[in-house]
């Protein structure tokens, strides 16, 4: 049974993911002689950046405005204005560029390694935590958390671990008893709640579209304020993509409370509602005439999905535009700008598994990480109560709060 005496020199982070990687390797940068033990509880580092962007590690966003970066975190905006005053997305760009690994900007702002690949990063903050001797400790499942005049992190199986500061960066949990650990610090947790998940629509004749993406439509939940405009990807179970995860973020606690099963609205023509496509409407069958309806599609639709609502309107397939009757005509005009699709239940995206909820900020100060509740406790990432939408906010999270708590308090 091994004890780790005498921690007077010694800095514990707990979490070996973006968050608590990026606090080991530069706590031991910036702090010679201090001892960095960082604990990882599974036998798999890194894992969230092995997965992110589909492998290629969306590490930030271009985004230069912390105005309005902040609008992109559903929850946290406030708390991390001023922790990005202090490590902000050119600094994660000219980090990374100063041990070798250039980022490269994409058409919608996201930044990822110019390889391509996430093992870049992976391989970066490794390499960093050989250089300057972080030790990295796998299978070690923290249990509890003692304070006398220093820390005591205890370990599953008995191992215990003495430390002068301790840094938690251990991921958002889905179940509230996960914190419970935290809470016998004093701390206040923010009951979790899943975020950024794609919507289900079991049996839904729409899911025979599998694979159709639609560059730009509105999502909306019924009876709700919750809209988001952007793309949407069908899926063999629903709907996914841009559009439909950032509402999933935004509406991550009412959609908990609805036990998600809702209405979402779809406008598949943004710039239209249903009123102003039915003015539209007139000129644009003078246009069309005898063309067939099936084949003639104005609003640059995918086809697939073009032909799905015209079926859906009940239009027949040798119908031409002069000839619509009106009943199929007002039908077709009300699945194009407000089609809606019950949704009962959600799935992950892509293994990236997010959590709105945890500690509560009003006990962490985000120009240091510093617990306001207990002396030399720290924190980095999703364990605190902050959460983004995709393209790379995040990860952005991770690098700031962890860079943040690496400085010890300075």
């Amino acid at each position: 049974m091994e004890q780790r005496q005498q921690g007077t020199n010694r800095l514990v982070v707990i979490g070996g993911g973006a968050a608590g990687f990026f606090c080991a390797v530069n706590a031991a940068r910036l702090h010679p002689g201090l001892e960095v033990v960082l604990l990882e509880k599974t036998g798999k580092l890194l894992s969230k950046v092995k997965v992110s962007g589909g492998g290629r590690c969306n590490v930030t966003h271009a985004l230069g405005s912390i105005a309005e970066m902040v609008k992109r975190y559903p929850r946290g905006g406030r708390f991390l204005k001023k922790s990005f005053g202090r490590f902000f997305t050119d600094d994660t760009v000219r980090w990374y560029a100063e041990r070798g690994v250039r980022l490269k900007t994409e058409d919608d702002g996201r930044m990822f390694p110019d390889t391509d690949d996430s093992q870049t990063i992976i391989d970066c903050l490794l390499r960093e935590a050989d250089r300057y001797g972080v030790e990295v400790m796998m299978h070690a499942d923290v249990v509890r958390l003692e304070r006398n005049s220093e820390w005591t992190v205890h370990l599953q199986g008995g191992r215990t671990i003495k430390a002068k500061h301790v840094c938690i960066a251990a991921g958002g949990y889905a179940q509230a008893g996960k914190y419970s650990w935290l809470q016998e610090l004093g701390h206040g947790i923010e009951t979790p709640a899943p975020s950024l998940f794609t919507f289900n629509m079991p049996q839904n004749p729409v899911t025979a579209l599998m694979g159709v993406s639609v560059p730009r439509a509105q999502v909306k939940i019924a009876g709700s304020k919750l809209v988001e405009t952007g793309p949407v990807l069908i899926t063999h179970w629903g709907m996914s993509g841009p559009a439909v995860l950032r509402l999933s973020a935004w509406g991550a606690r009412y959609l908990q409370e609805e036990q998600y099963t809702f209405t979402l609205i779809v406008n598949w023509l943004p710039d239209y509602n249903e009123n102003s496509l039915r003015e539209a409407w007139p000129a644009l069958r003078l246009e069309m005439g005898g063309q067939a309806i099936h084949h003639r599609n104005p609003f640059s639709l995918p086809q697939r999905l073009w032909q799905f609502l015209l079926q859906q309107a009940g239009i027949h397939e040798n119908a031409r535009w002069a000839e619509l009757p009106a009943k199929e005509q007002n039908k077709l005009i009300r699945l194009l700008t407000a089609m809606d699709f019950p949704v009962k239940g959600k799935t992950t995206f892509k293994e990236e598994f997010v959590t709105c909820g945890g500690v509560q900020l009003s006990e962490i100060d985000p120009l240091t990480m510093r617990s306001r509740v207990v002396e030399d406790l720290y924190f980095a990432g999703e364990i605190m109560d902050v959460d983004g939408i995709t393209g790379g906010f995040n990860f952005q999270h991770a690098w700031t709060s962890g860079w943040i708590a690496a400085q010890l308090g300075a």
